[in-house]
């Protein structure tokens, strides 16, 4: 005896001691989830934390159903406004049943209930409780209902409860057993609920026998019917219907700290969030059929660097990855990284958006053999002006703009940008001017936002990453040549049209890409305040079917620029150094005068072919290498002599005249000749075919 009064009395003394305040339950009380906000305060995303228990935010009682409280009360404390923490009638009842073997709801109160809830030591909770310890939880009873009012008592009840698995509380159970918050829940199920309290790991059938007897309870003729079935469907789902908007999981999986504050906030905004989710839902469903079911979408202010839109993915319903992070993961740019290859050569006064490039067939020799770039179309345009080749994609100029440069200055200039490559320049060769490497979307759109910035790098404001200082990296006069170009509608008129979906009506500076084999599409640009990137493609790299810049992810691009604003025209003045002048183009050349951006010294009035035309030969490069392939056609396989008008010679004999003169290459090494009007020798180089001998055509 003695020994059980000492221990009601620890007992007691400790539930005494423990006893905290209804305020202090509900600040301690957290979220397995937390909640990400918008710049504003608006909530964007919902993220689980905790992978032990899921609890959801604290319900206010107000905010449950009347139905559900009239069934909790009756399944577990009838006389709860009536007692003061103690059933005592209810203690008789259950101790004569214990002596007669009956069964019944036992004595244990909502407030008893509540205090074993808050009983900080969790084994001694877990764990079937003693005597004494049934004592001590209603002495902690007794007090509770002296220092909390019965509406609170009952509130904390329902938050803190456990309701079937891992779910805690009735806002976490209602979401997930009937994808619906506590304050939505009809008759039947706040009673399949209330049902829950006696044993939440029950199977449907005794849940819904007793479910249908406290409906009954309430009103005689309540119908039954399909409650079995209803409960059985409730118990098979597995996930939670999150309250609220779910915009940027992605970005919340990197913003969310765990021990951060339950609502954490963010640089996004909401509405720009979800906005690119949408536009990008829309446009694949567009193009269903087409093979592509991924994407993603990135905007950043150009002045703060930070993220206004983070769409790592199109969402479950498209993809069937969208577990990978669309902006993070490393891919192959295509054209997309042209504006800077252009930007590089104009900088270091190799070119001016004047100046004539070569749009012809190329062979151009590598270490690994012979590259043989082509334009998107297949088709080549002749001599152009670099604001022509850019502004029309065109592959083979923006080639041999690579190869004026060389890959190891191209790929040192991106790295600047902000691009880190996984292999040196060399590596790619002059296809990288092609986007050979693989680049982050969320990289290449803050490289476009140097070009907005007028070549000023900064990094992005992000989660997990550290602003890095401010420093040039571009010509500001180089830049804004660039941006000039990527802005004018006329500039890519040839392969795009005047009417194409990259005309806004307002200022906006905007390149396509595409990679190899149609497996990535790319659109990427800026106005004065924001830049926006996207990509659409396959996260499992598979090719898509004829989805090219302009049918891809440019409508994408282009819908978040018209809802982003800007300026009607560009109003951005030309910094210090570059002059505009005005610049005629002689026959046969066809490009009409017009006003031309030059850094100074660099100017022309005038441009003629002359200008452009090699002193000697152009091609092949001394020291060349070609390499046959016996199974493709030799017509595709012509190498073609280019250089100044006059006589070729191979190995000592005629072979013709002209600027141009394709040869069917045969093994060997061998020796061309250039030689002038008047016999004298302009150039000779030596070059080397391997290979088999090429296959006879096939007859027909």
């Amino acid at each position: 005896m003695k020994h059980w009064l000492a221990t009601l009395a620890l007992a007691c003394a400790a539930q005494a001691q423990a006893q905290p305040g209804f305020a202090e339950v509900k600040a301690a009380f957290r979220p397995s989830d937390l909640q990400l906000l918008d710049r504003r305060g608006e909530p964007l995303q919902t993220l689980r934390m905790d992978k032990q228990q899921r609890r959801l935010a604290w319900v206010p009682l107000a905010e449950v159903s009347p139905a559900l409280l009239r069934a909790v009360l009756l399944s577990e404390d009838r006389r709860f406004y009536e007692h003061s923490g103690v059933d005592w009638s209810a203690v008789a009842s259950s101790a004569w049943a214990n002596l007669w073997n009956q069964r019944t709801r036992g004595a244990s109160t909502v407030t008893m209930q509540l205090a074993g809830l808050l009983d900080e030591d969790e084994k001694l909770r877990r764990a079937r409780r003693s005597t004494g310890q049934k004592l001590g939880q209603a002495v902690m009873a007794k007090r509770l209902e002296t220092s909390w009012t019965k509406a609170q008592i009952l509130e904390a009840y329902l938050n803190l409860v456990p309701l079937r698995g891992e779910l805690v509380g009735v806002h976490a159970a209602a979401r997930q057993l009937f994808e619906r918050g506590p304050s939505g829940l009809d008759a039947r199920e706040a009673a399949l609920m209330a049902a829950l309290l006696r044993a939440p790991n029950a199977g449907a059938a005794p849940v819904a026998k007793r479910a249908c007897a406290l409906l009954q309870e309430q009103d005689k003729r309540a119908d039954c019917t399909g409650i079995e079935l209803q409960a059985a469907a409730a118990f098979s789902r597995r996930s939670l219907t999150l309250p609220g908007a779910q915009l940027a999981p992605h970005f919340a999986r990197l913003a969310l700290r765990a021990d951060g504050p339950i609502q954490q906030r963010s640089t996004l905004d909401a509405r720009t969030q979800g906005l690119a989710l949408e536009l990008l839902q829309r446009q694949l469903n567009e193009l269903q059929g087409r093979n592509v079911s991924d994407g993603a979408v990135v905007v950043l202010d150009n002045a703060s660097g930070e993220v206004r839109a983070w769409v790592g993915s199109s969402g479950a319903e498209l993809s069937s990855a969208n577990e990978v992070d669309g902006v993070l993961a490393r891919r192959q740019p295509g054209s997309a990284l042209k504006p800077f290859v252009y930007e590089l050569a104009i900088e270091r006064r190799l070119l001016t958006a004047a100046s004539l490039l070569d749009d012809s067939p190329a062979q151009i020799s590598t270490a690994n053999g012979l590259y043989l770039p082509q334009n998107y179309d297949r088709s080549y345009r002749g001599w152009v002006s670099v604001r022509t080749a850019l502004g029309n994609s065109l592959n083979v100029p923006a080639v041999r703009v690579a190869e004026m440069l060389s890959p190891d200055l191209l790929a040192t200039r991106l790295q600047a940008l902000g691009m880190p490559l996984r292999n040196s320049g060399s590596y790619y060769g002059t296809a990288l001017a092609l986007g050979g490497a693989e680049v982050s979307l969320l990289d290449l759109a803050n490289a476009y936002r140097v070009l907005a910035n007028d070549g000023i790098y900064s990094g992005v404001v992000r989660p997990g990453a550290t602003a890095a200082a401010e420093r040039r990296v571009l010509d500001a006069g180089a830049a804004f040549i660039v941006t000039d170009i990527l802005a004018d509608a006329s500039a890519r008129a040839l392969t795009f049209g005047f009417g194409s979906v990259l005309s806004t009506g307002r200022f906006a500076a905007v390149k396509t890409g595409t990679s190899k084999d149609m497996r990535d599409n790319w659109c990427l640009g800026f106005n004065e305040r924001f830049t926006v990137g996207v990509w659409v493609g396959n996260s499992g790299g598979e090719p898509m079917h004829a989805v090219s810049g302009t049918s891809g992810a440019a409508p994408v691009w282009a819908g978040l620029m018209r809802e982003l604003g800007g300026a009607s025209r560009q109003e951005r003045q030309a910094p210090p150094g570059v002059l505009h002048q005005q610049v005629s183009f002689t026959a046969p050349l066809a490009e009409p005068p017009r006003d031309e951006w030059f850094l100074d010294g660099t100017q022309l009035a005038r441009v003629s072919l002359a200008q452009a035309r090699p002193a000697g030969i152009a091609n092949p490069r001394d020291g060349a290498i070609y390499a046959l392939d016996p199974d493709i056609p030799p017509a595709a396989q012509k190498i073609v002599f280019e250089g100044k008008a006059g006589q070729w010679r191979l190995d000592g004999r005629p072979l013709g005249r002209g600027e141009r003169l394709p040869w069917a290459p045969q093994p060997g090494r061998h020796r061309l000749a250039l030689v002038d009007a008047q016999g004298g020798l302009v150039e000779e180089v030596g070059f080397e075919v391997r290979g088999a001998s090429l296959k006879p055509p096939a007859k027909r």
